[in-house]
């Protein structure tokens, strides 16, 4: 927590009005920081400094910008530790989750080290003109970032690194309940070897009217953000006035579906993956379980089970398993879900009771029988509660898996792998966990279909996000 000012071309400062907002700790409700809040007018200061870094750093060979993400990469290896404690303190989740996503966090200066010189061409010749088609890939210009509170190392290096990869200098507008890791990530990136004005950071207060400023700047040419469907529908209303290249991660309603003949204990270990990673606080936390009815008892009780052994607690103690959420707003509405499902018939297996004390704290939680028609399996829980309902048709859990707006990922296990991945490919997603809860890896093109959003991250499709398809016709 050294640093809670802006950070606009390479130097530590104040916001225009010097207006400040607190960062809270989840566990504690105490104030952990008082963290700079930018205005327009910082906006524009950071905007002029991207630009002058631009041409610079575009013209680098793409060892050069290889070896400075590499870098980036071992020194915040060697730091994760530190990492993990902040991004606790901030967000709360327990030192488990932080340190997975520290170490996830890292690992995207690594991959896209080795991305960054691999932004292929191609020379063919047109077979009716005769002339040379020549196709090369540039960077695309600054790039807006911005990113949630979930993950807030992970979700800033995910467009970071891609972006410096394809030669791109970028802003980035951390989320105000989690601005501290992000500014704690710069120091690094500076001895790194990355140039002043390449990457800034804005934290602020007045996120949608900074971000609509910039979006409307002409030297802005790419919006990457990570969030909310309803703020990335308005986000895509101000990238349409200038017809920027929009990278959008949005929400999830993730189906997860265990089949007669799926080995139970790898679909627990599954499932425990797929919800309690991040305290159920992702975009790919599942969200609605399909168990079929043979195996629903035997599921339904392990699982529980398997619940029951967590430790909730202050995420600092190395032994806590479940943290708090981020906010009191959240474990509101996470709580408004369940007394939804239970007044709609669901049964409570475990769980379902708001705890008394400080913090925002909510118990996992399990409920059986839990009816189409509540809220949570409609909406994105964000928070430690699993829905469990029955099925006994392949086409029917197909159907019910596929009745939603959003497409970001699914889970299937089961052992017939004919079947399975006959499912997996009738799934409406951009994603799907076969026999395992966890699909994020930086190597991988993580992304949505439908309302969860456009584009991907991560993969060799991540800097293509920053980048543009230049065509020159020639000949010789």
């Amino acid at each position: 927590m050294e640093h809670t000012q802006l950070y606009i071309n390479g130097e530590w400062c104040d916001g225009a009005s010097g207006d400040r907002f607190n960062v809270i700790n989840p566990a504690s409700e105490e104030v952990l920081a008082s963290v700079a809040s930018a205005e327009i007018e910082d906006g524009d200061r950071a905007l002029d400094a991207a630009q002058a870094a631009y041409s610079d750093w575009a013209a680098r060979k793409p060892r050069e910008r290889s070896e400075i993400l590499r870098k980036a990469w071992a020194l915040m290896t060697a730091r994760l530790e530190d990492f993990a404690r902040l991004i606790t303190l901030e967000n709360g989740k327990a030192h488990t989750d932080a340190m997975g996503e520290a170490t996830y966090a890292a690992e995207f200066f690594r991959w896209f080290a080795e991305e960054a010189v691999r932004a292929d061409g191609l020379i063919t010749h047109a077979p009716a003109s005769g002339a040379r088609i020549i196709v090369q890939q540039k960077p695309a210009g600054i790039a807006v970032l911005v990113t949630p509170w979930n993950y807030p190392a992970a979700m800033g290096t995910r467009k970071i690194a891609p972006a410096l990869a394809a030669g791109c200098p970028v802003i980035i507008k951390p989320a105000s309940e989690t601005p501290l890791t992000m500014l704690a990530l710069m120091p690094i990136l500076e001895e790194a070897g990355v140039p002043k004005g390449l990457v800034n950071v804005l934290p602020s207060r007045k996120s949608g009217r900074l971000v609509d400023h910039m979006l409307h700047d002409p030297r802005v040419r790419v919006i990457s953000f990570t969030g909310s469907t309803d703020v990335g529908r308005k986000l895509l209303h101000s990238a349409a006035d200038q017809v920027l290249k929009p990278a959008m991660e949005l929400g999830g309603n993730a189906p997860l579906i265990v089949f007669e003949d799926a080995d139970i204990d790898k679909a627990v270990q599954g499932a425990m993956l797929a919800k309690m990673r991040n305290l159920g606080e992702a975009c790919t936390a599942a969200n609605r379980f399909y168990i079929h009815e043979k195996v629903a008892p035997a599921f339904t009780s392990r699982f529980t089970e398997a619940m029951a052994a967590l430790t909730v607690g202050n995420g600092i103690d190395k032994s806590v398993d479940v943290g708090p959420l981020v906010n009191a707003a959240t474990r509101d509405k996470v709580a408004a879900f369940v007394d939804d499902a239970v007044a709609k018939g669901a049964g409570v297996e475990l769980g379902g009771t708001r705890p008394d004390g400080i913090g925002f704290f909510y118990p996992p939680t399990v409920l059986s029988n839990v009816s189409e028609t509540s809220d949570c399996v409609n909406d994105e829980i964000f928070g430690p509660v699993a829905a469990l309902q029955t099925f006994v048709d392949e086409e029917d859990v197909i159907e019910r898996a596929n009745n939603t707006e959003y497409g970001l990922v699914a889970y299937v296990f089961s052992e017939d792998m004919k079947r399975a991945m006959r499912v997996c490919e009738r799934l409406e997603y951009g994603m799907v966990g076969l026999n395992r809860g966890l699909v994020s890896d930086p190597a991988a093109p993580f992304g949505g279909v439908k309302q969860s959003g456009l584009g991907r991250e991560g993969g060799h499709e991540g800097m293509k996000e920053f980048m543009e398809t230049q065509y020159i016709s020639a000949e010789w």
